[in-house]
């Protein structure tokens, strides 16, 4: 199975979605336990919300594989993204309820998860290295949005339900303020949705690795509350019907990140 999905485009605007996938190759899944094997920590159809961003012109990244194989999202160096909460690992152990994601004895050691790393995730990054080198080499600079989808209500995470719109600039160092400055106008003025900047998200791995506004990529992320689109209760379920409304704003969101323009 390919690693990714991928759509290029022309326009500045890079959209990766690190954690919709959910193929889990057999001699992994075989050794998950019974919870875990039906992926509850997908983001669930992020990619399908995502799915407009061709006809705009930019490019999209979806990678196709669980984030049981490997997070992509994670620094592989095993750097805490948020030091004193508790973080998921780059080949997560736990999931996001507190349960074990291998079966007994099952759990990879160094030498697999450092071969997941060179399968998985370097090959997901040298893309995104790639595309973002191509986009800023044509335009002068790059805008790359990470996209992402948790559930409403996750207690080992943070305590009562999520805003609806969580936007994450890792506190402005990840892009040029007037870029944060838009993506909050379109967020902030998205009606029947809540929001916050830089709350409990301010953007993961790929956020604070490739977000260097003085070198031209500027890097944001937005994690979604899954209970804004979907029914939480019956993950596997995609309503376009239902998600409309908020497809409608991750569309204006992709066109004016699009039409923004560094300000030197």
């Amino acid at each position: 199975m390919l690693l990714w999905q991928i759509a290029r485009g022309d326009a500045p605007l890079i959209v990766s979605v690190p954690h919709a996938g959910r193929h889990v190759p057999d001699a992994i899944a075989l050794r998950l336990s019974p919870p875990a094997r039906r992926v509850p920590d997908t983001d669930w159809h992020v990619d399908k919300l995502y799915r407009f961003v061709a006809a705009t012109g930019a490019t999209l990244i979806a990678a196709t594989h669980s984030r049981y194989v490997v997070d992509l999202n994670r620094d592989p160096s095993g750097t805490a993204l948020y030091p004193g909460a508790d973080n998921t690992e780059l080949c997560p152990t736990r999931t996001f309820a507190g349960e074990p994601v291998y079966a007994p004895a099952e759990e990879p050691g160094e030498a697999e998860i450092g071969a997941r790393r060179a399968t998985f995730f370097d090959a997901y990054h040298a893309l995104l290295a790639g595309e973002t080198a191509r986009v800023r080499e044509r335009h002068g600079f790059a805008v790359l949005l990470d996209g992402h989808s948790i559930a409403s209500r996750v207690p080992r995470f943070f305590a009562g339900r999520l805003p609806d719109l969580n936007l994450g600039t890792n506190d402005g160092a990840s892009c040029e303020p007037s870029v944060q400055a838009l993506a909050t106008d379109v967020i902030a003025t998205a009606s029947g949705f809540t929001h916050v900047v830089n709350g409990r998200f301010k953007g993961g791995y790929i956020t604070r690795r490739y977000g260097r506004p003085a070198h031209g990529v500027h890097a944001l992320q937005l994690e979604m509350a899954q209970a804004g689109y979907m029914d939480e209760a019956d993950p596997e379920s995609f309503d376009a019907a239902r998600a409309a409304p908020l497809a409608r704003v991750l569309e204006r969101l992709a066109i004016v990140l699009s039409e923004w323009r560094p300000s030197r």
